[in-house]
């Protein structure tokens, strides 16, 4: 009996989850709407906004001292909130190109995304490619269309390049009345009601909302005859020639549901937070090698997708970051580590918000938990209770940037390596050594030039070593397989540099593709192959 109770209180508890990521192109206003969405859940009494303004609180999400002194997301952040009888894990997710990776392992975490736009600018590069993502794992996707308070394209306009160019039918929930400086509210098409907000001191504050009928006198008034009398057509036209929404196409990633509002004065932000209760979807199965994993299975299992040092300059530790997948979590519980081929005891797990964390007893499918990491834990590991569990390893870029790394201060050589070492863990940056061991500064490769930025600013904050950052001529790695005697033979252009990864294989760094082509060609007995791991579909 008691099982049948645990068992039941499982599937509740997995029911009531929701874990979902926020992406978007930079300045689209991802990290504004997450702060609005944490101040209408309750999660913060005070909204933070990204724009500059003295005194102005910073994002709750962007809890680094370089993320607040720039104003942009560099890492992934974890934040938990309970909202409308469900339990909300919220991913917030860099939106720079240069992070992309992090990104990318975050969506690998989630059950369904928000897709943040600029009403002016549309669909945006970084956009397009973490919706391929998306559509990849065929992650569920609602749209925020933001910025509406700015001068802004036609709706139908937006709709349509949606639709175009990421072919997914777009389907519009409720209509922005008016733009920029005249825009009043939204029209909320399933209900049919209209919904007109006050702005608040610098949308720091719930803003109040007055709901009204399309057909009552006193909202020609409100409005404006012009707005009014546009509105009514607008609406007409939608009740035509609108399409239905449809959920199990939304679930397929096959339709997306789209809103539209301003985050930076809290317009639409309510509606939208609603939506995600009843839309969103509750933890699914998930394939895991031949298996399919349940999370009402009574296993537990879960995957590591993030590491990060230093959350807390109190404590100056590493987290992992675990999706639980099935089953129940439970403090001190033994789990398998077959990474590491033994079992260890999950300890000290905490519950997130941002850099913010406390101690939890228990955790469900959907939960994002935070691990105290003393170096057993790794990007991409897998740990399970009972039959044996691999899930699909965590995707990796190729690296485009390389650069070699001085310390300015060699009584700090102890610091500067274990700064070297936790970025190189989190996946921040990738570090190859000298064939011979005898490398007398590390090679760091990269994605993008913000990444060696924030290694450099890292090591200066959390470890108190300044260091120089020499940027090398390379922009192609490939690890080299070959045996012993075709790799003395084999014949390299000039100018290659031939270094080992963190696992000690063996990776020739280039300075075009075109010698990295003719390289292969010249040594047909040896294997190219990219450093890089697909995301798997």
């Amino acid at each position: 009996m008691a099982q049948v109770t645990t068992q039941a209180e499982l599937s509740r508890q997995v029911a009531k989850r929701r874990t979902f990521a926020i992406i978007s192109h930079p300045d689209a206003g991802k990290t504004t709407l997450t702060e609005k969405v944490l101040l209408y859940s309750g999660a913060v009494e005070l909204a933070g906004a990204v724009r500059s303004r003295k005194n102005q609180r910073h994002a709750t999400s962007d809890w680094m001292a370089i993320e607040r002194e720039r104003g942009i997301s560099i890492t992934s952040s974890v934040l938990q909130f309970e909202y409308g009888n469900c339990s909300f894990n919220l991913l917030d997710t860099p939106g720079h190109q240069d992070f992309s990776e992090d990104t990318y392992r975050t969506l690998m975490a989630v059950d369904s995304a928000v897709m943040v736009l600029d009403a002016a600018k549309g669909i945006e590069p970084q956009t397009l490619k973490l919706f391929e993502v998306c559509r990849m794992r065929r992650i569920p996707i609602l749209t925020f269309i933001n910025k509406l308070d700015h001068p802004s394209r036609h709706p139908l306009e937006l709709l349509d390049e949606i639709e175009k160019l990421l072919h997914i039918e777009a389907i519009a929930m409720n209509w922005p009345i008016g733009d920029g400086p005249e825009f009043q509210g939204v029209y909320d098409i399933e209900r049919a009601r209209v919904l007109l907000f006050e702005r608040t001191l610098h949308g720091q504050f719930r803003a109040p909302v007055s709901v009204s009928n399309i057909d009552d006198p006193e909202l020609a008034r409100l409005l404006g005859d012009a707005p009014y009398a546009r509105l009514r057509e607008e609406v007409e036209l939608l009740t035509v020639a609108g399409k239905a929404f449809d959920r199990e196409r939304f679930l397929r990633g096959e339709a997306t549901p789209v809103y539209f509002g301003s985050a930076l004065n809290n317009f639409g932000v309510e509606p939208f937070l609603d939506a995600l209760v009843e839309l969103s979807p509750p933890p699914g199965p998930r394939q895991a090698g031949d298996r399919v994993v349940r999370p009402d299975d009574p296993d537990f299992s879960g995957f590591v997708f993030k590491i990060q040092a230093n959350m807390n300059p109190k404590h100056r530790d590493s987290v992992a970051f675990l999706r639980v997948c099935s089953g129940m979590f439970t403090k001190d519980m033994t789990v398998d580590h077959p990474r590491l081929g033994r079992k260890v005891r999950l300890s000290r797990p905490y519950q997130l918000f941002a850099n913010e964390r406390t101690t939890l007893d228990e955790a469900y499918p959907g939960d994002v938990i935070g691990l105290s990491n003393p170096g057993i834990f790794a990007i991409g590991d897998t740990v399970y209770t009972g039959k044996p569990v691999q899930f699909p390893p965590m995707p990796t870029f190729d690296p485009e940037l390389f650069a070699a790394l001085r310390n300015t201060d060699t009584s700090k050589y102890k610091q500067f390596h274990k700064g070297i070492d936790q970025l190189v863990q989190e996946g921040a940056i990738q570090r190859f050594f000298g064939e011979d061991g005898a490398q007398l500064h590390p090679i760091l490769g990269a994605v993008g030039q913000l990444q060696f930025d924030v290694v450099k600013t890292r090591l200066e904050l959390e470890y108190g070593v300044e260091v120089i950052v020499d940027p090398l001529p390379y922009t192609i790695a490939r690890r080299v397989i070959a045996d012993e005697a075709t790799w003395r033979s084999m014949r390299w252009p000039n100018g290659t540099m031939l270094v080992r990864d963190r696992k000690g294989d063996r990776v020739a760094l280039f300075q075009t593709a075109w010698q990295a082509e003719r390289c292969a060609e010249n040594n047909p007995d040896a294997r190219f192959m990219r450093l890089g791991q697909e995301i798997e579909a």
